[in-house]
Order: structure tokens, then sequence, then C-alpha cells
């Protein structure tokens, strides 16, 4: 495979490829805040109802933030795929959550 291109799947194996290592779990995560500015926003929203796009932003961000640190972590490793991935979110305090992503590092044939 290319350095640096791996392949993401929360499946258990990869079609066609043989797992030949297990380089071990790797994860990536941030803990994001809530604004005032975009409370504010999201109080209002919710007297009139529908999706409110600044979490939803916020989400993302932190997702693909966790994401690319858990596929740097992968690189660092050698890896050639991560598989059985999973998110994962958690409160740290009022107004502030933790995104996870985690899974298992591993070499292909």
């Amino acid at each position: 495979m290319a350095k640096g291109k791996i392949i993401v799947t929360n499946a258990f194996e990869i079609p066609g490829k043989k797992i030949v290592e297990n380089l071990g779990v790797v994860k990536g995560n941030t803990v994001r805040a809530r604004n005032i500015g975009r409370d504010i926003a999201a109080t209002l929203k919710n007297v009139v109802g529908g999706e409110i796009k600044t979490y939803t932003e916020l989400i993302s961000q932190a997702r693909d933030e966790a994401y690319n640190r858990m596929v740097n972590e992968a690189i660092k490793l050698g890896a050639d795929a991560v598989i059985s991935v999973r998110f994962t979110t958690s409160p740290i305090m009022q107004g502030a959550s933790e995104m996870l992503v985690y899974g298992t590092a591993v070499k292909l044939r």
C-alpha cells in the first residue's frame, strides 16, 4: 500500500486481504466545548424546532479531528489498515464532551 494510505473500516476483516499482524489498538480523541453564542442560537432554534446546525458542525469537526488522530497513530505504527473502528462520546463537564474513535491497527497481505 502507498505510504500514508490505509484502509479504515468498522468490519473485523477486509475482503481479499489477510491480516498478518496485529499492531494494537489505536485511538484519537478531542474534547470540545460549546460557547455562549452557539448556546443562545441553539436555545432560539429549540423554540421553533429544526436542526441546530452549529452543534451539528461542532460534532462533525470533533469526529473528523478524532478520526484523523487515530489514522495518524496507525500510520506511525506502519499499519495498512484499521479494523473494528468505533466512535463514542462522553461528557467531561457541563458544556464539554469528548469524542473518541478507536480501532485495531493491522498489517495486511
